[in-house]
């Protein structure tokens, strides 16, 4: 077979770029997602104590 016959192999490095960058993205998101559901019980608790902790201290006012 001459040069002229060969068929030119085609470069697909953009494409795995793509599909990596896909996959890295899709995995953070995930494990962000992961992480809003592990704390979320603990958020309340924090917002249920705020709630009840609430009080206004009225200082001691001069008039």
């Amino acid at each position: 077979m001459s040069e002229l016959d060969q068929k030119p192999e085609k470069d697909h490095f953009v494409l795995y770029m793509v599909i990596a960058t896909v996959a890295l993205v899709g995995t953070i998101l995930a494990v962000k997602l992961n992480e809003n559901e592990k704390f979320e019980p603990i958020k309340h608790q924090l917002e249920e104590e705020n709630r009840q902790m609430n009080i206004r201290v009225i200082g001691n006012r001069e008039d």
